[in-house]
């Protein structure tokens, strides 16, 4: 069923707070995004929050500035249980021997699946489907 408006709200804040947390590499952030028991498809199946934060730390962590914009939320909620498909624009510019490299920018939707806590909603699931790449993927390189 369609979401209604404030549980839409609280979804939306953790997905923007996941895209805060990246830009900001606040990565004890990410506690209050994914599920202690959470996996992720980034091109690669991982199984457990610390997995995925490291993981994710692992390619931003060399890399300089990026900007994760997120929009056009769809948001379906069926108790405790949410999903949504929100559509991403990332980019990644270099950092160090990297700085010269062109800026790695990547395109698609993540699909997520979330269960509501007493902590609030957290993602259970992400995939993050690239549709578009532009630019060098080396500028994701860790340091």
């Amino acid at each position: 069923m369609a979401c209604d408006c404030p549980e839409r709200l609280a979804i939306v804040d953790v997905l923007n707070t996941y895209a805060t947390c990246l830009d900001n590499r606040d990565w004890l952030g990410l506690n209050d995004v994914f599920h202690a028991d959470a996996t992720a498809d980034y091109g690669g199946a991982l199984t457990g929050r610390t997995s995925i934060v490291d993981t994710i730390r692992s390619f931003l962590g060399g890399c300089g500035p990026s900007q994760h914009l997120l929009g056009n939320y769809q948001i379906s909620t069926d108790g405790d249980r949410a999903e949504s498909l929100t559509k991403a624009r990332v980019l990644h510019v270099g950092a160090g021997a990297r700085a010269s490299l062109t800026p790695y920018e990547a395109i698609g939707v993540y699909r997520d699946r979330l269960i509501r806590t007493a902590e609030g909603w957290r993602i259970t699931h992400r995939h993050f489907d690239v549709q578009i790449t532009l630019g060098d993927f080396n500028v994701l390189q860790p340091a």
